[in-house]
């Protein structure tokens, strides 16, 4: 018999031509004649028994294979087949599992395990991926066996030329034509044997893995006679139908995504009333955009020295750190709480000074104007943007004290909407339609940001609608009338109520803006810095929304008439508080209005962005490149109420759906108790308790600091025990985000006002706390310090109970160091004795020196005392 091995050295043409001859006597054979695939492995059941099994978790058990009849491998535990199923007696399960495992690495032959075998098998390595086929253990690459159909494969000789060299020729064996019969024929023959066995060194682990392999052996032949056409059609059929079974399983309907919300991620573990209420953006450290907002910086920025403007900007905003920046570093919070030092409507604006504001103003406003409107955009839903896009001039927008970074973020979110309108075919172009307005005052300051803020309107200063009508007739061209006024659908005031020392200059600013805004659903935010002195301006704003401005959708329920106000003679409309509130009551961390000091808890939020390097190279950082800025504010639409609410007629009607707005105590408890039912149905999203504070997360349980729709601020625990649903959430949920899983117990938290709770009105009315649990209202209410009771020990006279000594007793008998003032004299101890003269609980104090010196000048003089002269001449 010729070796084709042998002729590796021999020229092309004879090779070729050995080969072609020893392939053509191949094929006159059967493939279960021509040679077997594997022998069985001379391992004993008992050497078996023997092998040591590392890394098992299972105990050895040797018992007899049972048969199941499971289906798939990919699915259930397969089994069933009585060839698979012989086996010896004894055996070890884990080790069979390992073998098959390094056998048919990631599939499995159809009815190979039995149940507890797959069980182990699915704790190892988990499920397989399909079933067995003979290509996967490499019996296609063992023969050159005719796969097709054809009546015989292409063959090539190569032919001497009389110039001798070779050329190629294609020759065909004509072979007879398959029957079906043929085909049952090899499907059905039994093991090979024990010379066949012999010929081919394939090691079978043990007989039920020998049997498998020999049913493969059986499909390939059968294969292997079946027409090439039949087998495409067949492998075309079988993707066809994993195409269409992968579409059911992981396609979404139209209807379905149409009313999925682009902020409402898929994540199975979280719920989706929780998500529904997170406050941050996605992802959480937001990333400033390079193209549109921080290259053109960059480019600018460019011909400046960041030298010279590092220096001019610790020179403005108070130092290293920036602390009077609209980002306060936690090292500096301890300095004076004031505004940001430069605005941009600022009229004389150097070139220095405006690159200033564009490198360390404009990236910290940009992330807190866009956390706001990502925040605005969840609570009013998509039904709202849509409609300004929708709407045939698009939302006119105006930036007051970002200097165009309210715009830029106002453009990131309206392009999302846009692009997922687009993708609806609602409408059509690249861009959205709309009017965006600035206000800049300085020609340098506007020169820059025109640089990446495109088709915008710039203003030199605010319009003064307020007081324009007064004046309308002395004006010429006004025709005695006041003149046309400029409506915003939008308004995003930043940081300007803090520089405004004076009440009635905040006043006319807000009434201002108001007059600007759209009576028809226009949004106004106030935003201001993350510090107990921004948060109090934004929380005025908000006490004169309520009082003078809006009428409350809490009124509008019991249908109290609330449409003119006295003082003010101004006329109310309908509109609600967007966001952070969940109530329209007064706010329970401003309790009593104006400046308090001392004021620890306050409501304000963070987020945290990227610095981009401009920045990082002015704050000289290195170790960091993310900044969290904390922020104060308040987003309040007018001349619409939230959907959902529940006109006076209904009352408070427990049986009334869950998405219905309402707010109160009835809106707290169905909170407590939790919507963590999906058949209950979707809270309101404003009827739910906000964190106002970073949660606490213990180990078996997580304290949420809320602040409910009834108006007070509430701890909520929710542990281990109550819901593995609610603490998995809990331990999720973020400061910002809503609450809607409930918990296991709640109690009122006292919150630290300083001293807002002195104020002469609460004195009156007996209200000495106000709800504030600090140091200066306990004293205030008689309830004492925490520090600790002086210890006095006063030596008393037995026979006259009188005081000799008192001495304050120190904590181990050591007294406090004595202090020292500036010129270098030390500070007098204050005496004791003197105290209790004070005193007036112990009466007056008479000291037992003091009565003896007197008795002693009252008693009269012995006879002849003056005549000896002890004290100088007779008189």
């Amino acid at each position: 018999m010729l070796s084709a091995g042998r002729f590796q050295n021999r020229c092309p043409g004879c090779r070729q031509q050995v080969l072609s001859f020893y392939d053509a006597l191949l094929q006159q054979r059967t493939r279960a004649a021509a040679r077997p695939l594997l022998r069985p492995s001379p391992t004993s059941p008992a050497a078996r028994r023997g092998l040591v099994r590392h890394l098992s978790s299972t105990r050895s058990v040797f018992q007899e294979a049972t048969r199941s009849t499971a289906g798939a491998p990919s699915t259930e535990p397969p089994g069933g087949d009585p060839e698979l199923s012989r086996e010896d007696a004894e055996y070890d399960a884990e080790t069979f599992v390992r073998q098959a495992r390094q056998t048919f690495k990631h599939t499995l032959p159809y009815g190979y395990f039995t149940e507890e075998e797959y069980k182990i098998y699915e704790r190892l390595y988990g499920a397989p991926l399909r079933e067995t086929v003979p290509e996967d253990v490499g019996i296609p690459e063992l023969g050159g066996v005719n796969v097709g159909g054809q009546n015989g494969p292409q063959r090539t000789l190569f032919v001497e030329t009389e110039s001798g060299h070779f050329e190629e020729v294609e020759y065909t064996i004509e072979q007879p034509p398959v029957e079906e019969s043929d085909v049952e024929a090899v499907a059905e023959l039994r093991p090979l044997t024990e010379a066949q066995i012999d010929f081919l060194n394939v090691t079978a682990n043990n007989k039920r893995e020998f049997a498998a392999l020999m049913r493969l052996q059986r499909d390939f032949e059968a294969a292997s006679l079946r027409p090439l056409e039949d087998i495409v059609e067949e492998e075309e059929a079988q993707q066809k139908e994993e195409a269409e079974h992968f579409q059911e399983q992981e396609g979404i309907e139209e209807d379905e995504e149409e009313q999925l919300l682009p902020e409402q991620h898929v994540n199975d573990r979280i719920h989706s009333h929780t998500a529904i209420g997170v406050f941050r953006t996605k992802p959480s450290t937001l990333l400033l955009p390079k193209a549109t907002f921080t290259e053109p910086i960059k480019d600018l920025l460019s011909r400046t020295n960041p030298s010279h403007v590092r220096e001019h900007a610790e020179k403005v905003f108070g130092g290293p750190g920036l602390p009077h920046s609209p980002a306060t570093p936690a090292t500096k919070k301890n300095l004076g709480q004031k505004p940001v030092a430069m605005q941009a409507g600022h009229h004389r604006m150097s070139a220095i000074e405006a690159d200033t504001y564009i490198t360390t103003v404009l990236p910290g406003l940009y992330a807190t104007t866009t956390s706001i409107l990502v925040e605005v955009r969840k609570r009013l839903g998509s039904d709202w943007l849509q409609g300004l896009l929708t709407n045939g001039t698009g939302p006119r927008v105006l930036d007051v004290g970002a200097g165009g970074a309210g715009l830029a973020a106002w453009q990131e979110v309206l392009q999302a909407e846009w692009e997922l309108l687009r993708e609806q075919g609602k409408v059509q172009g690249r861009e959205p339609a709309g009017k965006k307005t600035v206000v800049v005052g300085s020609e340098n300051l506007r020169q820059r940001v025109s640089r990446f803020l495109h088709n915008t309107t710039f203003l030199p200063r605010l319009p003064d609608y307020l007081h324009s009508a007064e004046g309308a007739e002395r004006m010429l061209e006004s025709g005695g009338g006041p003149g046309q006024r400029k409506v915003f659908d939008v308004i995003i005031a930043s940081h300007q109520l803090m520089p405004l020392d004076k009440p009635y200059k905040r006043r006319d600013f807000i009434d201002n803006l108001w007059t600007m805004l759209n009576p028809e659903g226009g949004v106004l935010i106030v935003l201001e810095k993350g510090h107990p002195r921004g948060f109090e301006a934004v929380a005025d704003v908000r006490d004169r929304m309520l009082n003078e401005f809006i009428i409350p959708p809490v009124l509008a329920e019991t249908g109290e008439d609330m449409t003119a106000v006295p003082e003010s003679g101004r006329i109310r409309e309908p509109g609600h508080i967007i966001a952070p509130c969940t109530n329209h009551t007064k706010c329970p961390m401003y309790l009593t209005p104006g400046v308090s000091a001392g004021r620890k808890d306050f409501c304000h939020f963070s987020q945290r962005f990227i610095r981009p390097s401009f920045l990082q190279r002015v704050l000289g950082a290195s170790h960091r490149n993310h900044e969290d800025i904390e922020f104060s504010y308040i987003a309040i639409r007018r001349g619409a109420h939230p959907d959902g609410v529940r006109s006076s007629s209904t009352g408070s009607n427990l049986t009334d759906s869950a998405s219905s707005f309402f707010q109160g105590p009835e809106a707290v408890d169905r909170a407590f108790k939790g919507y963590e039912d999906v058949e209950a149905g979707t809270p309101h999203a404003l009827s739910l308790p906000r964190n106002v504070m970073p949660p606490l997360k213990s180990k078996g349980h997580v304290t949420l600091d809320l602040c409910t729709p009834a108006g007070n601020i509430e701890r909520w625990v929710v542990p281990k025990s109550f819901s593995k649903q609610a603490y998995h959430d809990a331990r999720k949920a973020k400061w910002g985000d809503l609450w809607a899983l409930g918990a296991k117990t709640r109690t009122r938290r006292e919150i630290r006002l300083g001293k807002a709770g002195k104020s002469a009105e609460n004195l009156a009315t007996g209200l000495k706390n106000a709800g504030d649990g600090g140091v200066r209202s306990r004293e205030l209410a008689g309830l004492g310090s925490k520090k600790k009771p002086r210890v006095v020990e006063v030596t008393v006279d037995p026979n006259t109970n009188r005081i000799l000594a008192a001495s304050e007793k120190y904590p181990n008998g050591r007294a406090p160091i004595e202090r020292r003032t500036k010129n270098g004299k030390k500070v007098k101890m204050n005496d004791l004795m003197d105290e209790l003269q004070d005193d007036p609980r112990h009466g007056k104090y008479v000291d037992p020196d003091d009565i003896e010196d007197e008795e002693f000048r009252r008693a009269p003089l012995p006879e002849g005392f003056l005549e000896k002269g002890l004290f100088g001449d007779k008189k």
